[in-house]
């Protein structure tokens, strides 16, 4: 009942900032500005307080999730498995976003004014994030405090996989740890259940900000890219379900129930990090072994951002479509691969799917200035984006735990004969 009364309120919420972000827009305009930045303080202040908890969350859960399966063997196992389907998720996103940008030419013939792009001078300026240098600065941490201030999940996930090993491996003199580490996550989780009741003011302030920027004629301009990004998404989450259905059957169905809640929150702030400790405490909710959900899931914020990669191709030809510049076959399949690869080296980096835009858009010879045409839909493009990557996460973490589930079974089986 009390989920419930949440989502209701997530739901009031989102109704109320896009007509208060309407009437604002519409009716006093000039108020947008200092409307929009004080009422998107809801917002800042409800993912703040999520990101205050991420970090000793994702340490506590993984440590303790490694140490428990015990076998490295199994931690191989499930490492191989989770790196096995975020790759496969990728290309997949990838290429649904590759063919419907093609199908559906959203950049062609579209009337922008191509002189009109200083709104992307800041963006030019981070694509050094993609460099092998930045990629190992920022996979391997200098200093796990930094990590924990900077709410660096890659890095804190590198730090917990060596510790939760080494823990491992003491015996009967690691169980104090792991029994504190464990009481900790507990303590963070049930502040989870607080900071969650104060979502719906992030949403109404997220939503608020973003409508009375643009209004809601901005749907209009951009209609056929929003139609064609939308149905991407459609196809891909038929994919994700189809395949979650393949693997866990029936309990597909009870798991986007489970997830109902982040996955509304991720829609409105546009944040998937944000619901990042609800998933975990929905997924064990769910019935997926704590063990897997502590692994899993903090590697999937890492390298499985299933909605961000399909608007990675989406986006990048589109931008080609604008400027006319042709693509073949051959140099659009060059430009998934290197954006399979490339998406990978920036996992937490700030508005990381525009600086990996305007990066490959740099390497193919198309104007990376063209970011500045899907700057102003991103943020609305950005909540289906990181609906789906919370879904993705999701998926893969249930289909793994099951996996694991029938491996274990197989294992015992074989014992007893």
């Amino acid at each position: 009942m009390k989920n419930n009364k949440l989502f209701i309120a997530i739901i009031i919420a989102l109704v109320i900032g896009v007509i208060f972000g309407s009437i604002i827009h519409y009716t006093l305009p000039e108020y947008i500005e200092g409307f929009s930045n004080n009422i998107k303080l809801l917002g800042t202040i409800f993912i703040r307080l999520v990101q205050m908890i991420i970090a000793p969350l994702v340490f506590c859960t993984l440590v303790v999730g490694i140490a428990k399966m015990g076998d490295m063997k199994m931690v191989g196992r499930v490492g191989m498995k989770a790196m096995g389907w975020f790759i496969t998720a990728s290309m997949v996103s990838l290429g649904i976003g590759l063919v419907l940008v093609n199908w559906f030419k959203p950049g062609v013939g579209a009337n922008f004014d191509l002189n009109n792009v200083s709104s992307a001078n800041d963006l030019l300026t981070k694509t050094d994030a993609l460099s092998l240098q930045s990629f190992i600065e920022h996979l391997i941490p200098k200093s796990i405090f930094e990590a924990f201030a900077h709410n660096e999940i890659l890095q804190i996930v590198v730090f917990s996989v060596f510790f939760g090993i080494a823990l491992s491996t003491l015996g009967k003199k690691a169980k104090p740890v792991i029994k504190l580490f464990d009481r900790i996550s507990e303590v963070v989780l049930k502040m989870v259940t607080y900071i969650m009741w104060t979502a719906p003011l992030g949403v109404l302030g997220a939503i608020a900000s973003a409508v009375s920027l643009y209004g809601l004629t901005i749907f209009i301009t951009y209609a056929k890219y929003l139609g064609a990004f939308a149905l991407g998404l459609v196809i891909l989450w038929a994919v994700l379900i189809f395949v979650g259905f393949l693997i866990i059957g029936k309990d597909v169905w009870k798991l986007l129930k489970a997830i109902k809640e982040p996955l509304l929150i991720a829609f409105s702030t546009t944040s998937s990090e944000a619901v990042f400790p609800k998933l975990v405490e929905q997924l064990k909710a769910y019935g997926c072994s704590s063990k897997i959900v502590s692994f899993t899931l903090p590697l999937g914020y890492s390298f499985n951002l299933d909605g961000s990669m399909m608007y990675l191709t989406f986006a990048s030809i589109f931008i080609a479509q604008i400027y006319d510049v042709p693509m073949t076959l051959g140099d659009q399949i060059l430009m998934l691969l290197v954006l399979m690869v490339t998406s990978k080296g920036v996992a937490g980096v700030p508005r990381a799917s525009l600086i990996v835009i305007v990066a490959t858009c740099a390497m193919f010879n198309i104007p990376p200035e063209g970011i500045a045409f899907i700057l102003p839909i991103d943020h609305f493009c950005d909540m289906g984006r990181s609906m789906t990557n919370v879904l993705g996460n999701a998926l893969s973490t249930a289909a793994i735990d099951k996996f694991e589930e029938k491996e274990e079974h197989t294992n015992e089986t074989l014992d007893i004969e």
